[in-house]
């Protein structure tokens, strides 16, 4: 190896040709800045494992360890449950995927309205707001409960009467207006240069807003539709008020039976494990996206 590109081998820094080689003085800083970092993680690791084993501590230790333990630690009532859960879950997972498709389709249409222009369209745009005002408004237990239970009672004529069918209507319309806002949001960070632009090369207002603000609205709200994404995901359990069999309906069956929670617990621990890869990868993808954005880069 050349000496003249050892010392920047060592530090990562590549030499240049004329044979260019670091100072002592940023070598020496170099070095200092790898030992702190070594050393804030050794720090933060230490106090991880102290407050892990505190924490551990402080709960086996505590008076109603034992009774708690058995009642939603118990092994048995685990492996009894999981399978049962599993099953439930395809459940969860349809629900996510149908009513993530149609949220993304009918909350992309309620922001475009919201953003139409002209006074032409203000009846239109009238009735968008007032939608979305009137379901971010609305909890989401109470729109189940009237969608699961009110629409069968009006004995409507080709209506269903499926709880399930039902419970994912209720997420649609309340997930519709949480990610008309994200969109919305991206279409309004689109500077305006950008629609004039398009406007002066020749298209309409509908081809602008679909070939040069939309594209760029969507790829700036991407991660926040990711975590609306996780939310729905969980949100999905609450369809079970209706009676359908999802992954909390049958740890609730199993706990009625036995008497124990164990089962809620293996539930939760299974929607944990579906949702923190989505979270994790929504955030990495904000990361990206913001260092790409401080670099001139395309978002």
């Amino acid at each position: 190896m050349d000496l003249a590109k050892a010392p920047a081998a060592r530090t990562g820094t590549p030499a240049a040709e004329d044979g260019y080689r670091p100072s002592e003085r940023r070598l020496a800083h170099e070095a200092y800045r790898r030992s702190r970092a070594r050393r804030s993680a050794l720090i933060a690791t230490a106090s991880t494992l102290a407050t892990a084993v505190v924490l551990y501590l402080l709960v086996v230790n505590s008076p109603g360890w034992e009774v708690t333990r058995r009642t939603f630690f118990n092994l048995d009532y685990a492996r009894q449950a999981l399978p049962e859960v599993l099953k439930g879950l395809r459940l969860n997972l349809e629900l996510m995927l149908g009513c993530g498709a149609l949220i993304l389709v009918f909350g992309l249409l309620l922001a475009v309205l919201r953003t139409l222009r002209g006074p032409v369209f203000l009846p239109v745009r009238l009735l968008a707001t007032a939608y979305v005002d009137f379901f971010l408004g609305l909890p989401m237990i109470i729109c189940l409960l009237v969608m699961i239970t009110g629409v069968p009672a009006l004995r409507l004529t080709g209506v269903t009467t499926d709880p399930l069918l039902l419970g994912g209507a209720a997420l649609v319309l309340t997930y519709s207006a949480y990610v008309s806002e994200v969109f919305r949001s991206g279409i309004e960070s689109v500077h305006p240069s950008q629609r004039a632009a398009a406007r002066s090369l020749g298209l309409t207002n509908a081809q602008a807003m679909r070939y040069v603000v939309l594209p760029q609205a969507v790829r700036r709200v991407v991660p926040p539709l990711l975590n609306n994404l996780v939310s729905l995901q969980k949100d999905t359990g609450l369809v079970s008020i209706g009676g359908a069999i999802d992954a909390v309906y049958a740890a609730k069956i199993i706990a009625a039976r036995s008497f124990n929670f164990t089962p809620y617990l293996v539930a939760g621990l299974v929607f944990i494990v579906l949702t923190i890869p989505l979270t994790r990868f929504a955030d990495w993808l904000t990361t990206r996206m913001n260092r790409r954005q401080l670099q001139g880069g395309a978002v």
